[in-house]
């Protein structure tokens, strides 16, 4: 029987906030215009549901990873639909290359913030739980934690990015981290 038979739609559910994290790690204003993550995560699940029967994983983690895989897919079709210029195959190479840099970078972080080793035992629960607190914080809060931290943003750019003052990010920074926190020890 396939992992995914009994329960489908809730197990995508649980996975939405982990792609809404992951998508936005990797969504930047493309042609002067920003790319609407929960677009690209709605489209994902749908992906998954219609390739469900594809799906060969037993368990969380690799349901994730496949997951990881169609959000992929689905980001640079997007961002090649976005910028738009002559094909060239070497900036798909460099696109796919960038993607994979950005997921990386944000399971390491999520798994850098982790509190405690017992947490670290169920990683995926655990990037689960972290998608989903980060995902409670007030947007700006959010937006300057995903830029600084995923997207690899300096300070001064992520004021850029948002508009404000380096000192207004870093108590955004500050803010969100501790609520982050807290709602990891709940």
């Amino acid at each position: 029987m396939n992992y995914l038979t009994p329960d489908c739609d809730r197990l995508f559910e649980r996975h939405r906030p982990y792609l809404m994290l992951l998508a936005r790690a990797r969504i930047l204003p493309v042609n002067g215009r920003k790319l609407d993550a929960s677009d690209i995560v709605q489209q994902t699940l749908m992906d998954a549901f219609a390739k469900r029967e594809q799906f060969r994983g037993s368990n969380d983690a690799e349901l994730a990873a496949w997951l990881r895989e169609i959000l992929k897919h689905n980001l640079l079709d997007v961002l090649r639909d976005a910028q738009r210029d002559k094909r060239d195959v070497r900036r798909e190479r460099a696109l796919g290359a960038t993607i994979d840099e950005s997921i990386s970078r944000a399971d390491a972080w999520l798994a850098a913030v982790q509190s405690s080793p017992s947490q670290r035992v169920s990683k995926q629960e655990d990037l689960l739980r972290l998608s989903e607190a980060l995902e409670a914080l007030p947007i700006a809060q959010r937006e300057a934690i995903v830029l600084h931290h995923l997207q690899g943003l300096k300070l001064a750019e992520v004021a850029q990015e948002l508009g404000r003052s380096e000192s207004a990010i870093a108590g955004l920074l500050f803010r969100g981290l501790n609520k982050l926190h807290q709602l990891l020890s709940e």
